[in-house]
């Protein structure tokens, strides 16, 4: 039999004020991440240059699964369960959530098997070798095989904002980031009695974090206390269940992945122009990384409203709140952009005191800033479609950016480009990409025809 539901008031609610109301935690919960990335490789750089040298190294791939992990899959399961709820099928979202934690259990696994078995390969392809390399490896060892632990706190995370609760999984990952940051710096430098582990145990406290997250949300949702309840009664593997979150998630993971590669290939691009050329880059990069988790709150809490809005018929609905996220979104990585863009060294001062380096980020920062708007409404859209379950045109938009840098930076790599050319090519990456996943957002069509909509919608 199945279960029906009161209707969300995410369904009813006012679009602006709701949006801002669950996006605040998320961002906060975003934000707390980034600093646990800070954190950790300032633990990693009193160890030495060397230890400094894997984890970059290794970072990519971490990044690329908690990305995988969280928006990308995780973004699939929030959109089916919020549909269900909005279709008022309690019992559909109590099964998709079990279904989710299948999903990320299993791939949760394979990641553990991947990096464990090819990771090193992948090291030494990016350059690792000799004590980096052995440092690398040792530190990926203890991290990657935590791997499932992060899948499933995503999911169980995913599966609480697709009901509409932001609040109990930002401050779980809030508690999660925090119990990281110490255990991480006590096993990693050996504060007190503890003893000296190294980037192991750096890596331990992601493992110990994710392991208390994990518990916790698992009771939370057994509980009662949530919106949807965690129960084994009546579960039977369903292929439809697999099948409405993974058309969203898996095609959704091609995204960050094509982002990371975008990444990579811009790196490899700028560091033959030299250090300073190459400094000036990454302290943009991690400008741009900074204001994501802002875009990611934004887009996250637009999943469950758009989600409800379809379930329930309203595509006119799921369409408002969508733009609205985007303009929003845009309009604050907009004014961060043009900030930096004027006044590039309130943040590069933050990292180098070398005036070459200095030079060439404020030279990033010239080109890359006024595009970060448009980057901002691309990555929220591409959140929102996940929310309406039609996520591909979101995904090509990422393609053609991916496209557009790999081609033009060869073409101009071979022409002895100068930084500013390839630092505009970063820009025009973004403007490219957030036009694309705007016009796609715009053609692709949400829901059943306006003949098939339910009476009064």
């Amino acid at each position: 039999m199945t279960a029906r539901t009161a209707p969300s008031p995410l369904a009813t609610a006012p679009i602006l004020p709701t949006l801002l109301r669950l996006a605040a935690p998320n961002v906060l919960a975003m934000v707390m991440s980034v600093l646990v990335g800070i954190a950790e490789t300032k633990y990693v750089g009193l160890l030495g240059t060397a230890p400094l040298a894997a984890m970059a190294v290794v970072f990519p791939f971490g990044m690329l699964v908690q990305m995988m992990s969280g928006g990308a899959m995780g973004g699939g399961v929030s959109s089916a369960v919020s549909r269900a709820i909005g279709a008022g099928d309690a019992t559909r979202a109590r099964l998709l959530a079990w279904h989710a934690l299948i999903v990320g259990g299993t791939a949760g696994l394979l990641t553990t098997v991947l990096f464990l078995v090819f990771g090193p390969a992948l090291f030494v392809f990016l350059g690792a070798k000799g004590e980096v390399l052995q440092l690398a490896i040792d530190y990926a060892v203890v991290l990657f095989s935590g791997a499932g632990l992060v899948w499933l706190l995503n999911t169980l995370a995913s599966i609480l904002r697709g009901t509409g609760d932001m609040r109990v999984p930002s401050a779980t990952l809030l508690a999660c980031a925090v119990l990281q940051i110490v255990v991480g710096g006590s096993l990693g430098l050996g504060l007190g009695p503890i003893p000296r582990l190294g980037m192991p145990g750096v890596a331990m406290g992601q493992l110990v974090a994710n392991t208390a997250g994990v518990a916790f949300l698992v009771w939370w949702l057994r509980s009662g206390r949530a919106r949807l309840r965690l129960e084994a009664s009546g579960f039977k593997v369903r292929r439809e269940m697999f099948i409405d979150i993974l058309k969203v998630g898996a095609v959704a993971c091609l995204s960050p992945t094509q982002s990371v590669i975008t990444i990579l290939i811009m790196t490899g691009l700028i560091a033959p122009l030299g250090v300073a050329p190459l400094a000036g880059y990454g302290i943009g990069q991690r400008l741009e990384f900074m204001l994501v988790p802002i875009a990611f709150g934004i887009g996250v809490a637009a999943v469950p409203m758009v989600g409800m809005a379809i379930g329930a018929g309203d595509v006119a609905r799921a369409r408002r709140v969508a733009w609205t996220a985007g303009v929003l979104s845009a309009f604050n990585l907009g004014s961060l952009g043009l900030l930096v863009s004027l006044v590039p060294g309130v943040w590069s001062h933050f990292f180098s005191d070398d005036p070459q380096v200095l030079a060439f980020a404020a030279q990033f920062m010239h080109w890359a800033g006024p595009a970060f708007g448009l980057f901002g409404l691309g990555l929220t859209l591409y959140f929102a479609s996940q929310g309406s379950g039609k996520i591909l045109g979101p995904v090509m938009a990422a393609t053609v950016r991916l496209t557009l840098v790999a081609s033009v930076g060869y073409w101009l790599s071979e022409r002895g480009a100068e930084p500013w050319q390839l630092f505009a090519l970063v820009a025009a990456g973004m403007v490219v990409y957030g036009l694309s996943t705007a016009a796609s957002v715009r053609l692709t069509r949400w829901g059943p025809p306006a003949a098939a909509r339910p009476a009064g919608r």
